[in-house]
């Protein structure tokens, strides 16, 4: 037992003799690998990239229409091209509709063939052809069935999450350049610029932001870019928080005294010392504020308040699944994408939190 006891020691020894003669590391860096080393925030953010380079790829993975096609000796870039279905045979110069029995037909005559995407559907395609009543349960056709218009789930989802993310994202940018901005002014300056700030903070958080999104959607055509312009006037106030607490903390150090002796501008004080060292709350924060903005995207779309009829939405796939009691493949796919959804983010926002605590020590 003493000589295991002895061996630990000594291997201790040896790993932290062996870390100082290794050159010193950036604190990016010495941050990076501690987010590495969380195996479940790492797994976590890839799965999460991959979802969204997927969903990025919705046209080519879901659509239906080919993506490359040849008929009587031509070829036809399908998802390119908006073509008559003169061009392959038909009667009308009405666009093609490629899950048309009739067209299939002509691509499968001798010569002629398609490309289609793996799921032939697009989020807004109609089947006719199905072989059940809509809303259709999970079938070879619709592998997790279609909506009660006759929709397909897979591409509903597909398009549905790459709105929600890129919405989130915008979202995120939006919150965090004002929260930084005002957090930044007020922590900074202090005094009276901070005082008058806090009080209009107050007042602003007052505001019924359900009420203005109400009068806002009846007023003004809905949008995915109103939507976001209104969120965002009300979702940097918690950010700003931290950021003046962690500028109020920074303006009193050495560093900050000693850059004013050299003399540097307010501005350039803030640009070059202050702000780099005060986004650690910034950027654990980020994968939860995704996280909030997803829910509050989802939830404006399932009460009706959101993207306008016809968009692709995680919350207006929840609302048909309310009133489809039955299609239980609707509310469980859409539930279980965005528990996933969420879960990616919680786990990428605990590792950020841990790789950039000060108080980790890198073992």
């Amino acid at each position: 037992m003493f000589g295991w006891i002895r061996v630990s020691s000594l291997t201790k020894f040896f790993r932290r003799k062996a870390q100082a003669a290794a050159p010193a590391q950036s604190p990016g860096a010495r941050a990076w690998a501690r987010f590495k080393r969380h195996r479940l925030g790492f797994v976590s953010l890839w799965l999460f990239v991959v979802l969204f380079l997927v969903s990025l790829l919705a046209e080519v993975i879901s659509n239906d229409k080919p993506l490359l096609a040849r008929h009587n000796g031509s070829i036809y870039f399908p998802l390119l091209q908006n073509l008559p279905e003169t061009t392959f045979g038909g009667d009308f110069q009405t666009p093609t509709d490629f899950l048309d029995p009739f067209i299939q037909e002509q691509f499968n005559r001798p010569g002629n063939w398609a490309l289609y995407p793996i799921n032939h559907y697009h989020h807004t395609t109609l089947n006719y052809f199905a072989p059940e009543p809509n809303p259709a349960p999970p079938s070879a056709l619709n592998w997790l069935g279609t909506d009660d218009r006759g929709r397909d789930v897979v591409a509903r989802l597909l398009y549905g999450f790459r709105i929600s993310v890129l919405f989130a994202l915008g979202l995120t940018i939006l919150g965090t350049v004002l929260g930084v901005i005002t957090g930044a002014v007020q922590g900074f300056f202090a005094g009276k610029t901070d005082l008058v700030m806090q009080r209009f903070i107050e007042i602003w958080s007052a505001m019924p932001e359900l009420y203005l999104l109400i009068i806002f959607s009846t007023v003004l055509e809905p949008s995915v870019g109103l939507l976001l312009v209104l969120l965002g006037l009300f979702g940097w106030m918690g950010l700003s928080d931290y950021v003046r607490a962690e500028f109020l903390r920074n303006r009193q150090m050495d560093y900050v005294r000693a850059a004013r002796a050299l003399g540097l501008s307010d501005w350039q004080i803030i640009r070059r010392h202050v702000l780099p060292n005060s986004l650690t709350p910034v950027v654990t924060f980020l994968p939860f504020r995704m996280s909030a903005a997803i829910l509050a995207l989802t939830s404006l779309d399932f009460l009706g308040l959101g993207v306008p009829p016809g968009t692709p939405s995680l919350g207006e796939l929840l609302a048909q699944g309310k009133n489809n009691i039955d299609a239980w493949w609707i509310s469980l796919s859409t539930f279980a994408l965005l528990v996933i959804t969420l879960m990616l983010l919680t786990f990428m926002g605990d590792a950020l939190r841990d790789a950039l605590d000060p108080r980790k020590v890198d073992a």
